[in-house]
């Protein structure tokens, strides 16, 4: 059985939602003290939109935008491309190879149930692989090998 976003990869996170009308100064401000690369802008409990450092960098900081008068909803990326709880990593990187970006929404409907980042999902991607060496050596040394005698 293949891991899945939930809860393989996404787990009891702590979620930070931003209003569209938040100003991006307060949403940076936000991700710097979270450590996070992204905010989700939602409103009346409906996902929005999803606001990351490149829309800060690339649509405001670069365009010499003032970042108190200039809000969310002014940057975001709307209507964002999300994955389900069900999908795997390998469709959830697929994803964000084909559109170019680093984190997705995962949501159960129109629940928001976390966010998933290129983190994660490298995270996961390292994990298989070292299982996958380790399966390789048992198989070949077998389960009782030793160079001791």
């Amino acid at each position: 059985m293949g891991r899945k976003i939930v809860p393989d990869l996404v787990q009891n996170q702590v979620l930070t939602i931003v209003a569209p009308s938040l100003s991006v100064r307060d949403a940076a401000k936000a991700m710097a003290d979270r450590n996070i690369g992204a905010v989700l802008v939602a409103e009346g409990g409906r996902l929005r939109g999803i606001c990351t450092e490149r829309d800060v960098t690339h649509r405001v900081v670069a365009k010499g935008r003032d970042p108190n008068l200039t809000t969310i909803a002014d940057i975001m990326t709307a209507d964002p491309a999300v994955v389900s709880p069900d999908e795997t990593p390998a469709m959830a990187l697929d994803i964000m190879r084909r559109i170019g970006c680093r984190h997705l929404p995962v949501m159960d409907g129109s629940r928001i149930v976390g966010m998933l980042s290129i983190r994660d999902l490298y995270a996961a991607i390292h994990e298989d692989l070292e299982e996958g060496l380790r399966q390789r050596d048992d198989f070949i040394m077998g389960s009782g090998y030793s160079v001791a005698s």
